[in-house]
């Protein structure tokens, strides 16, 4: 299937928002224009593609769906320091949509450029919740997944 093919399956399946077959297409384009796939990838397979192309064909399949809550479970593992920013920018402006983002992150620099509430899970236990300055300063989350003081940049 080509990038276009992946999200039309989403805009169809999506058929509540009212989008009828003819307007099906533009929307696919549509949303891979949004999260910055180039145009003149939209026909080629996916399967040619690579990792940062599929993320963002995954994320404009979801958001074909209209959600209310986006589900992102390592979204930008693999991505370089760059990669990662531009894809923070981009969550951080479906979250600014309405749309309520979840995600599961390892990376510490991503969840604190993204998180405004971070839960901090340990062998599938909570262990601490908060806000990422108070999760980065917790003495358990220290010393079972950080290793070390996390630095939180501010603003």
């Amino acid at each position: 299937m080509t990038a276009i093919e992946n999200v039309l399956t989403g805009v169809l399946f999506n058929r509540k928002n009212g989008t009828e077959q003819t307007e099906a297409r533009p929307r696919a384009k549509e949303l891979l224009t949004f999260v910055g796939l180039s145009q003149e990838k939209f026909d080629l397979p996916a399967k040619n593609l690579n990792v940062v192309e599929l993320r963002r064909i995954q994320l404009a399949k979801a958001l074909a769906t209209s959600p209310k809550l986006l589900l992102l479970d390592e979204l930008l593992t693999g991505l370089t320091p760059r990669e990662c920013d531009e894809a923070i920018k981009l969550v951080k402006l479906i979250n600014k949509q309405g749309i309520t983002v979840l995600i599961v992150e390892h990376v510490m620099r991503v969840i604190m450029g993204l998180c405004n509430h971070v839960t901090v899970l340990h062998h599938g236990e909570k262990i601490f919740e908060g806000t990422p300055k108070e999760v980065v300063n917790d003495e358990r989350v220290v010393k079972v997944y950080l290793g070390k003081r996390f630095s939180l940049c501010e603003d």
